[in-house]
């Protein structure tokens, strides 16, 4: 158990930082506004999936996805 937590924590640090560094990005190329909006939007929405699957995954809802160690 005290593995799976440390995983989940692991996992929803690195995707924190990739989505915290493409929105970095984002912001930082020159792109007309409507643009940049809707590839924020689109960022996190897609960030936003991929923490409710590590989230059922981790309750044990959902068998496929990310790897876990401790199985």
């Amino acid at each position: 158990m005290i593995t799976s937590l440390v995983m989940l924590v692991v996992y929803i640090i690195v995707v924190g930082l990739i989505v915290w560094l493409l929105n970095y990005l984002i912001d930082n190329i020159p792109m007309d506004e409507p643009f940049k909006r809707i590839a924020k939007i689109a960022l996190m929405v897609i960030s936003v999936l991929i923490l409710i699957l590590i989230l059922l995954q981790f309750i044990g809802v959902v068998d496929g996805g990310l790897p876990r160690l401790g199985k």
